[in-house]
């Protein structure tokens, strides 16, 4: 394969939302570091949503970003916590997918907190190749070109061949 044609993982982003300041988010703050090693930033609407009492500036959740090496080896884990198996709903049309996890205990080496409570996450999985480095630079920035995007089933294939991943079709009968 080309290697300009290969996929990789650009960024895995950790996220909690909490709904509100106070307890919940000092604990979600708490359980991102300890799993991470890493210091989480807090979340902030951006707009005012009345039924739900939030207002501009109020913090919401946290979240994590992990680049590199470090991204990867989190990502193994977390694929353990979900026992290798994803939806197909998971994926989006630009090959970039995310799933859930109800209780961090799941996840092989985090161990219960007392403090912390049972708490759950959600992790977003950006996949990236070589070239898509054109949108994001300051001096001629252009759009993505169809032949380098990635689409949904590139995802997949990467997904089931690179970490051996099964991925299931949900059934319609909710």
């Amino acid at each position: 394969m080309n290697p300009m044609q290969q996929i990789r993982i650009e960024k895995l982003t950790l996220n909690i939302g909490t709904g509100g300041p106070g307890e919940p988010m000092e604990k979600a703050i708490k359980l991102l570091k300890n799993l991470t090693g890493m210091k989480p930033i807090e979340t902030t609407t951006k707009k005012r949503i009345a039924g739900w009492k939030l207002r501009p500036g109020l913090s919401i959740g946290c979240k994590i970003t992990l680049r590199g090496k470090k991204a990867e080896e989190f990502f193994l884990r977390l694929l353990d916590a979900k026992n290798k198996t994803l939806s197909i709903n998971n994926f989006d049309k630009n090959g970039n997918f995310s799933f859930g996890i109800p209780e961090y205990l799941d996840i092989p080496g985090a161990e219960y907190d007392i403090k912390i409570g049972i708490i759950g996450l959600e992790t977003a999985v950006t996949l990236s190749r070589p070239g898509f480095r054109i949108s994001k630079r300051r001096i001629h920035k252009n759009k993505i070109p169809n032949k380098i995007r990635i689409t949904k089933e590139e995802a997949i294939n990467f997904m089931t061949q690179k970490y051996s991943i099964k991925v299931i079709e949900e059934d319609d009968n909710k």
